[in-house]
């Protein structure tokens, strides 16, 4: 992977204090890391639940916060713990950011249910993916893994805020509000912001990858026939 560099806004005031927790919780020293992996991701899958039902019940918001919440601390503490215990493993690392925009996915699938929108559901989920994607090449071709100011760290602390938000509003919400233009208001604006930086980040890593990437590949691709 090469170097990892977090340009973060928040990563310097969370990952501290959630990464302390690792000296008071019970964790084995034998369990291992792709275990944290593992709970982190089905912690994912909960608060996907909890957003899709986040218009209707006023625990689904807080379900969704809680496990947003759940799945960052699980993804701070697996790396510390494979580092504390000696069980650094290339596997471990490809589980970890596999699963990261999967669980990303997930809630926005749950967002898209809840406000009965899966046309921007399905936007959202291009929009993610475009950008894994483009984030992942650009580290293979210039040896960087790089983190913008508003990147994952971000993300889910919006949505954990605003499950917590929707909990609220639907608990105290009067027949007349419409929660679920809430919900659509706040998923066109996510989705909105999401698309500019991608194009912002397009623009960003091509320029990169001409300027610090190794020299080009202009070798032929080698088929079976020609073995």
């Amino acid at each position: 992977m090469g170097k990892r560099i977090s340009h973060s806004v928040l990563d310097p005031w969370l990952g501290p204090p959630l990464k302390s927790l690792y000296k008071v919780l019970p964790i084995p020293r034998g369990f291992p890391p792709e275990g944290i992996v593992l709970i982190g991701h089905l912690l994912a899958i909960l608060a996907a639940v909890g957003f899709s039902y986040s218009t209707g019940c006023w625990w689904g918001g807080l379900l969704a916060g809680l496990g947003v919440l759940g799945n960052h601390t699980a993804d701070c503490l697996d790396g510390t713990h494979a580092r504390a215990t000696g069980q650094c493993r290339n596997g471990g690392e490809l589980l970890d950011h596999f699963t990261d925009p999967l669980s990303f996915s997930y809630w926005l699938v749950g967002i898209s249910v809840s406000c009965s929108r899966l046309d921007l559901g399905l936007v959202a989920v291009i929009c993610l993916y475009a950008t894994a994607v483009l984030t992942n090449i650009k580290a293979k071709m210039i040896g960087e893994f790089t983190l913008a100011r508003t990147g994952p760290t971000e993300f889910k602390t919006l949505l954990a805020l605003y499950g917590i938000f929707m909990a609220g509003l639907v608990g105290s919400a009067s027949p007349s509000v419409r929660v679920e233009n809430w919900a659509q208001g706040f998923f066109l604006v996510l989705i909105s912001f999401g698309i500019l930086q991608l194009v912002i980040a397009l623009w960003v890593g091509v320029r990169d990858v001409n300027k610090h990437g190794s020299p080009p590949d202009t070798t032929e691709w080698i088929t079976k026939r020609d073995h």
